[in-house]
């Protein structure tokens, strides 16, 4: 039997830039730059094709560009209109696999905004009838980047992007928290021992608890969005420096109004063009709201841990779901698997936070050359926090179950719960039954009532999850419980 062997002749075109020619495979929307940055840039694994929002925010700001130039008859009407249709085109998603720069870059984005200008153009080449590089008809520079540097196009992408992240995360952390929601009020009347510093405090609930993670959520959402909105000022128009070299006197104001019909979103010049381009303090806030989140997902987890921990010589209070067996040598051992997981996406998030850091104060003068890093860490950062949102809330928190006797018992046999007596009994005394119960090991309530310090009836009501798990005292129910 013999095999065939078949060889496909890949056509080729050349391209040149003014380093030399290169031989790129005609398959390809990206041109030469693109090319020696593919060949540059190894680094992360991760290309731009991997954060379509940022392919689809450089498509709107192009588009935008191109409008704004031929409202201000610097490009002609079938330019502009091919330009427009290619990043509609874009926008479908169907190019994405041609963003192949990696998000790690030297150049300041420069990698970046050539793949980009390169992939319309050659797209729009072809919707006109021509070959790919034959950019007299149609360039990446003179026609694509008109109007433009790296050095606004790239930030306002990046912005977008971030916008649209954000707005994807809100919904993750609307998830998460209407299941801790729902798990409030499903546990709303399941009484627990509350703790501080790890030590018995005083009762709660369950339903409380859960109450509370969901509301750390509601409140991240609200700081999200205030983070979000600095996105909306961008520093198009600004070109290199933000003199606006190379740009029409109205260009900065112009673009802006097409960029906003286009996103749906108000976009704004940011008023010193100058001060803006090297500023990367916005992209800090948003990294800083999002590590805020972070540390706080990651303490409810370790929470959820705690409680979940046992099954016999844990806290054991509430039960997480069963997600895989735990242990290559331990049998019938369950680990908090997902929590796990969530903890250590808020650590890497927390790291992003000090890249970011790093990388916002290393701009010089008029330029920060590493918003690259910066993009990079905040669009990472925003997906795996979806995930691990969307996780946490079907794969554990949908799930959990609570062990109310366990809970019980513990209210019953901690000492913690003499601060209720307090008011009514004296701190004294109610430090001299503390002492009492953890000597003999006898209950709280059991002590009082052998002291003659309250009535049956006074503990009853006093020791009441009504008024143990809300304000209760008054000068009224003071004078009530001193009466004997």
């Amino acid at each position: 039997m013999f095999t065939e062997i078949v060889y496909l002749e890949v056509s080729m075109r050349i391209e040149h830039d003014f380093i030399g020619e290169l031989e790129i495979a005609d398959d390809v929307f990206y041109g030469v730059q693109t090319f020696r940055a593919k060949q540059n840039f190894d680094i992360t694994g991760e290309h731009l094709k991997d954060y379509p929002a940022f392919i689809y925010g450089y498509a709107k700001v192009k588009k935008a560009c191109a409008l704004t130039n031929c409202e201000l008859s610097l490009l002609d009407k079938e330019k502009c209109d091919f330009i427009c249709k290619a990043c509609d085109e874009i926008l479908t998603g169907k190019y994405n696999d041609q963003f192949v720069v990696d998000m790690l870059q030297g150049g300041a984005g420069t990698s970046t905004n050539m793949n980009s200008n390169e992939v319309i153009a050659n797209i729009g080449l072809t919707l006109m009838g021509h070959n790919k590089g034959e950019y007299k008809y149609l360039h990446p520079n003179d026609h694509v980047n008109l109007s433009q540097s790296t050095n606004d196009s790239y930030p306002t992408a990046i912005k977008i992007a971030i916008y649209d992240y954000v707005g994807e995360l809100f919904e993750a952390i609307k998830v998460l928290r209407d299941s801790f929601a729902k798990k409030a009020e499903e546990f709303k009347d399941v009484i627990k021992m509350g703790r501080t510093q790890l030590q018995d405090a005083v009762p709660m609930t369950v339903g409380q608890e859960f109450h509370a993670f969901a509301t750390m959520l509601d409140e991240d959402l609200v700081r999200l969005e205030e983070a979000r909105k600095l996105m909306l000022e961008v520093n198009l128009g600004g070109t290199a420096i933000g003199t606006g070299i190379n740009a029409h006197p109205d260009f900065s104001k112009v673009v802006v109004k097409h960029l906003s019909a286009i996103t749906g979103d108000t976009f704004t010049s940011c008023p010193d063009l100058i001060a803006a381009t090297p500023d990367c303090s916005g992209y800090v806030h948003v990294m800083g709201t999002l590590k805020r989140m972070a540390i706080k997902l990651s303490k409810t987890c370790n929470d959820l841990r705690l409680l979940g921990s046992g099954p016999r010589c844990g806290l054991n209070e509430i039960n997480l779901p069963k997600m895989q067996p735990g242990s290559s040598i331990m049998p019938g051992k369950v680990n908090p698997v997902i929590p796990e997981v969530v903890n250590q996406v808020c650590y890497h998030v927390i790291g992003a936070d000090v890249a970011v850091n790093f990388a916002a104060e290393a701009g010089q003068l008029q330029l920060n050359v590493m918003e690259p890093a910066i993009a990079y860490e905040i669009f990472k950062s925003i997906k795996m926090l979806d995930r691990a949102c969307r996780t946490l809330a079907e794969k554990c928190v949908d799930g959990i179950t609570t062990n109310d006797k366990v809970c019980l018992d513990f209210v019953l046999n901690s000492i913690g719960i003499v601060t209720a007596l307090n008011p009514y009994i004296g701190y004294e005394n109610s430090a001299s039954i503390a002492k009492e119960s953890l000597k003999t090991g006898k209950r709280v309530r059991d002590i009082a009532l052998e002291r003659g310090l309250l009535t049956e009836e006074q503990l009853d009501e006093l020791l009441s999850p009504k008024n143990m798990l809300n304000p209760a005292l008054s000068a009224e129910s003071r004078e009530h419980f001193a009466k004997k």
